[in-house]
């Protein structure tokens, strides 16, 4: 019995012990990889708004309005996670970078940031988390595919298989029609936010 009792004490020894590393190694990572994922975003905020000198993340975002928005236009698999304003040197806004979460990727989510102009041409897009089949829809990533949405000027964008022109179409991948949808839509979704909520249009 007191053989007993005292390998319960150890073992409940071990497990405060272990819960005690385990909450202080968290405490000290933590701030480095929020520091991490922060410097990454900001660094998408760039790529994707190259001409900006700064953007203001928008601290009254409404999620629920954003949700609805996508909902009413369709888009019942993305999320629109963060809005911020790019403004030029002389403080003027003059576009927004738009993070949006498909939740259609064929791995998992695909969080994405778009940069749109205050004229509605989306100037680019950009990976934050992607985790598509390698050689098929990590193909995503590469410049090939996003280059497609750079500089263009429509109100919405549609995949085609077939080659068809058009600014408003995107050559799915080969192979990896799921991912291309779900960047496709993830991209009209931001554009369908950007019309509806920050009064911006298609030209």
């Amino acid at each position: 019995m007191n053989k007993i009792v005292k390998n319960t004490c150890i073992l409940a020894a071990i497990t405060v012990v272990a819960g005690c590393l385990l909450g202080l190694v968290y405490d000290i990572t933590k701030a480095p990889i929020a520091q991490a994922q922060e410097n990454a975003k900001q660094e998408a905020y760039r790529t994707v708004l190259a001409d900006a000198a700064e953007f203001t993340v928008d601290d009254s975002f409404d999620t629920s309005q954003a949700a609805n928005v996508l909902t009413e236009a369709g888009y019942t698999g993305d999320d629109i996670t963060e809005v911020a304003a790019a403004s030029d040197a002389s403080g003027e806004v003059m576009g927004y970078v738009i993070t949006v979460t498909s939740h259609e990727g064929y791995g998992g989510d695909i969080q994405i940031s778009v940069g749109i102009l205050s004229d509605g041409t989306v100037k680019g897009i950009e990976m934050l988390d992607i985790s598509e089949t390698a050689g098929l829809g990590m193909k995503a990533t590469e410049a090939e595919f996003k280059d497609q949405f750079k500089d263009k000027q429509v109100e919405k964008f549609t995949y085609t298989k077939s080659g068809e022109d058009g600014d408003d179409m995107i050559d799915a991948l080969s192979g990896a029609t799921i991912t291309t949808n779900a960047v496709t839509n993830a991209v009209d979704s931001a554009l369908v936010y950007f019309q509806n909520v920050l009064g911006g249009s298609a030209q």
